[in-house]
Formats: structure tokens, C-alpha cells, sequence
């Protein structure tokens, strides 16, 4: 199989890299290869290419900055993301396109299916919702969605990495403890998606996180735990739990995004492995 990877260089694509089979010829784009709000150049690289399978790892992630840079968020997340799905549909090409639990506003109560009905809260969110929208509209039939959530990786800019570096700089720190999730490593998402890659009757929306929910309060907790074990952290700090209310951000965030992976589990033949193994995997490459 001859497949193409935009967004290459991100978590997502990076991981991808990492965990492709050796069977599957791949050839990775990134921004400096090919805009996707392109449609032109787009349309001309997978032509060109010729692949059976098309994953966008691209995004515009910057959740808070989207909501004073709409048209570029847009841009991205909308028109690159149909742009992408147009070029798939041309070429008879299967695509895996990525979004997140941010299309939901957080108002469930447990774990959330995919054939729940979106309502974003934020620009990112809805740019995100329509950009899946996009994409099973244009490649229809051949067009898989997976909504992840909480991504990290030994790479690029996340949340562990940002508390493993507070936790070295700071005496003691403060985390948002009523936001309810399910931390995902690029490299569990990635070697899922390959999954999918090889489901051939597979479309339509799917989910997959790592096993197991919680807090932001609780992740920076164990975060420092699995920190302090490997020796990347020298002390134990306090780390406060505090409400939403006291950390105001120009984005409005979900309460709740646990995801409903059931289906997934079905299709792929496995189940994701607990988030704190995964948190482990990650921390012992930072630690190297």
C-alpha cells in the first residue's frame, strides 16, 4: 500500500513515522511540502503520488489563539481538511482524517459515543467539527474520522512536557481538577490509525483514546510521580487543585471528553492500553 502522511512533522505525524509498517510505502508532507489550504497544490502532490490511503495529522491546534484567528483556524482545520478529502476522492484514495473531543461541550455524563451530536464551545472546536464534516461530505464511503483527546508525545509542545518543566522551575503549582478526560499518546493514537489503515470496508466516525479517565489535576500528579521515578524531576512540589473559574482561558474547554471506544475496539481486534502505561513509555524516552 502506498500511502501519504500530511502533517509529518507534528506529534501525530512524527509518531506515525515511527510506527509505520514496513509493508506500506510512505510519503510524509509537511507544511513547507505542501499548504493543504492549498487546493492546487494539494490536488497536484496526491495526484502526482497516487497513494491508496491519505491520513491528515495536519491541524491548527492552538485552541485559545483560534478564537481571535478564526480565518486561519478555518483555514486549516475546513478548507485543508476538504482539500485533502477533494484529492483522496480524485485519486480513489481512502482518508484518515484526526479531530477531537472538543467538538462535544462537556455536558455528558459518560463516555461518549460517535454518533452523539457535536456542539462545539469554542472557534477550534467548530472548526474541527466542520472540518469532519468536510471531509466524510467530499470522500464519501472512504473517509474514516477519529476523534482523540488530551495528545502528548516525547515530542513538540504538550501538556506533560509543560509540567515536567514547571515541576523543575516552580515551588509549587496549581491544575484544573474539573475538567474530565482521556490522555492519549501520539504514539497509542498513531499505531491505531495504522490499525484502521488495513480495515478496508471501514467509514464514518470513529473514537480512540488511551483506557481510562481523568483529571488535569490527577495527570500533572502522576506526571510528577513517573517524573520523580525516572529521574527527570529531583523533588516533589504541592500541586493545587483548583476550579475552572480560577483559570480563565479565551477558549471555553469541555467538562467531560471521555470518548466512547467501544466500536473502535471492535473493528481494529484490540483495546487501548491504560493511559498511565502509555504516560510510562513516554516519560522513559524523555528521560533518555
Amino acid at each position: 500500500m502506498k500511502a501519504m502522511v500530511f502533517g509529518a512533522k507534528g506529534q501525530v505525524g512524527t509518531a506515525l513515522r515511527d510506527s509505520a509498517p514496513q509493508k506500506v510505502a510512505v510519503v510524509y508532507m509537511d507544511a513547507s511540502d505542501c499548504d493543504i489550504t492549498d487546493a492546487g497544490a494539494v490536488s497536484s502532490a496526491v495526484t502526482y503520488t497516487q497513494p491508496q490511503l491519505i491520513i491528515n495529522a495536519a491541524a491548527y491546534t492552538a485552541v485559545d489563539k483560534a478564537e481571535t484567528d478564526k480565518e486561519a483556524a478555518h483555514a486549516v482545520n475546513v478548507e485543508g481538511t476538504r482539500n485533502l478529502a477533494a484529492a483522496a476522492s480524485e485519486v480513489g484514495a481512502r482518508l484518515v482524517h484526526i479531530s477531537t473531543e472538543y467538538v462535544f461541550d462537556g455536558t455528558a455524563t459518560s463516555p461518549i459515543k460517535p454518533d452523539a451530536t457535536p456542539n462545539p464551545l469554542s472557534v477550534y472546536g467548530e472548526t474541527k467539527w466542520r472540518g469532519e464534516q468536510a471531509a466524510l461530505a467530499a470522500n464519501p464511503g472512504r473517509t474514516i474520522v477519529i476523534r482523540t483527546s488530551w495528545v502528548y508525545s516525547s515530542t513538540g509542545s504538550n501538556f506533560v512536557k509543560t509540567m515536567l518543566r514547571l515541576l523543575a522551575e516552580r515551588d509549587e503549582l496549581s491544575v484544573v481538577v474539573d475538567q474530565v478526560g482521556s490522555p492519549t499518546s501520539a504514539s497509542s493514537l498513531a499505531r491505531a490509525i495504522w490499525d484502521f489503515a488495513y480495515a478496508q470496508d471501514a467509514s464514518g466516525t470513529f473514537h480512540w483514546c488511551d483506557a481510562g479517565a481523568t483529571t488535569w489535576f490527577d495527570f500533572a500528579v502522576e506526571i510528577q510521580r513517573q517524573g520523580l521515578e525516572a529521574g527527570i524531576l529531583q523533588k516533589k512540589i504541592p500541586i493545587r487543585p483548583i476550579p475552572t473559574t480560577q483559570y480563565p482561558t479565551p477558549a471555553r474547554r469541555p467538562e467531560y471528553g471521555v470518548l466512547d471506544c467501544s466500536a473502535s475496539c471492535e473493528l481494529i481486534g484490540r483495546a487501548p492500553s491504560p493511559w498511565q502505561d502509555n504516560l510510562k513509555h513516554v516519560i522513559t524516552e524523555l528521560s533518555k
